[in-house]
């Protein structure tokens, strides 16, 4: 137990941290449009950079993972990521603020893949779907937090203090992580070409393109909407104030965390009843597209469909365990950074381009509510399709 806490709390702290960070412009936009004076499409670009420079930095970090050992290398790049909260909170133009958020991208880049790398090394096989979900769980605190509590705090103490708190928050948790017990050999003097040779194996196998479309399109997808588009969605295609928006964030992060509880404890037991988790991902996708499907068309009450829209996304996070699991221990570093790029890569494309969409959508002359509805329409066929071809893998 005293392993366990001195390991785990720590990174599921930074974990937390980095969650907050996503989903932040998702409950300050409103300020950010009234302030910049920007268009939706400057928006997503801006909120993007996050995930940019999180999903760009992500091949070499999983060598400097497998390399340098999870300790140092989350340490270091929070360092960066307090840096960029700082300047953020010091912006005063669209660019400044896109660097800012840029940074604070590249610094919690590695908060998520170096707890699984962390984990790989100091537990068995056996935990690691659980404890994987247990991290995550963690990220889910930091969705509650950034939706409801946050959209009270901003009115009372403005974005820009936010972000200096968070500056100083940053600086924390790296020096908490920093002084985490070290594996011996966590950090292997693999040369580099045998390095960039395993992460090929990884990039070229059969295994990784199962995984790969599903994750970028409907994990990336939640992603997306989570971090800025779930509450412009819900103002301007179901007309609800911002606070009553946030409420419906404050939905789905319960929903995400419920799911990840629920997988940190419950994978075990399903599984021994013949329910595994390559079951649970199929199945918990296919619910979370009917969920998306009801929010598309405005059918039913919206509560029930965002709590369950963020449930299911928790199901798909069982993908890394899944993937890691093909491959040799000494790879995880590289397989689960090469799975979160897709997911980035994915989900910087869907919060850029959803943007860009409206936009030239109500440019054609389409009123604001119905450009928002093709948008979502348009992204929810492509996730349909790419869970079609997991199915046929599967």
């Amino acid at each position: 137990m005293n392993l366990w806490l001195r390991i785990f709390l720590p990174f599921a702290t930074g974990y937390y941290f980095s969650y907050f960070l996503r989903n932040v412009n998702a409950v300050i936009a409103p300020e950010l449009t009234r302030e910049l004076g920007v268009s939706a499409a400057d928006l997503g670009l801006l909120t993007s950079a996050y995930l940019l420079a999180f999903g760009a930095v992500q091949l070499p970090l999983g060598l400097a993972l497998d390399r340098y050992g999870a300790r140092r290398v989350e340490a270091a790049l929070l360092l960066i990521a307090a840096a960029g909260c700082g300047l953020f909170a010091a912006g005063e133009s669209l660019a400044q603020l896109a660097v800012a958020r840029a940074l604070i991208g590249l610094g919690v880049s590695a908060c998520l893949m170096a707890s699984f790398k962390s984990f790989s090394q100091w537990f068995g096989t056996e935990r690691q779907a659980s404890l994987n979900a247990a991290i995550m769980a963690a990220g889910g605190l930091g969705a509650l937090t950034a939706s409801t509590p946050l959209a009270w705090a901003i009115p009372q103490y403005g974005w820009r203090a936010v972000f200096t708190a968070l500056a100083a928050a940053g600086l924390a948790v790296a020096i908490a992580i920093y002084c985490t017990p070290e594996k011996p050999g966590s950090g292997k003097s693999e040369p580099l070409r045998s390095q960039v040779a395993g992460l090929v194996q990884v990039l070229t196998s059969r295994a990784f393109w199962r995984y790969a479309p599903q994750s970028t399109l409907i994990i990336g997808g939640f992603l997306a909407l989570q971090g800025l588009w779930a509450v412009p969605w819900l103002m301007n295609f179901s007309g609800l104030p911002r606070e009553a928006a946030a409420h419906h964030l404050l939905l789905m992060g319960s929903g995400m965390l419920a799911g990840f509880l629920g997988i940190a404890f419950g994978v075990a037991p399903l599984t021994r009843r013949g329910i595994g988790p390559g079951r649970l991902l199929a199945v918990g996708m296919g619910l979370g597209l009917f969920a998306t499907l009801l929010i598309v068309l405005g059918i039913g009450p919206s509560e029930p469909a965002w709590l369950i829209f963020g449930l299911v996304f928790s199901v798909g996070n069982l993908a890394y365990a899944l993937l890691q699991a093909s491959f040799s221990p000494s790879l995880a570093g590289r397989v689960n950074t090469a799975l979160n790029l897709m997911v980035f890569v994915g989900a910087f494309g869907i919060q850029w381009g959803f943007g860009a969409v409206v936009d030239a959508l109500q440019a054609a002359g389409h009123a604001q509510r119905s450009a928002y509805q093709f948008t979502f329409g348009g992204l929810l066929a492509l996730q349909f399709a790419s869970w079609l071809w997991f199915l046929r893998k599967t």
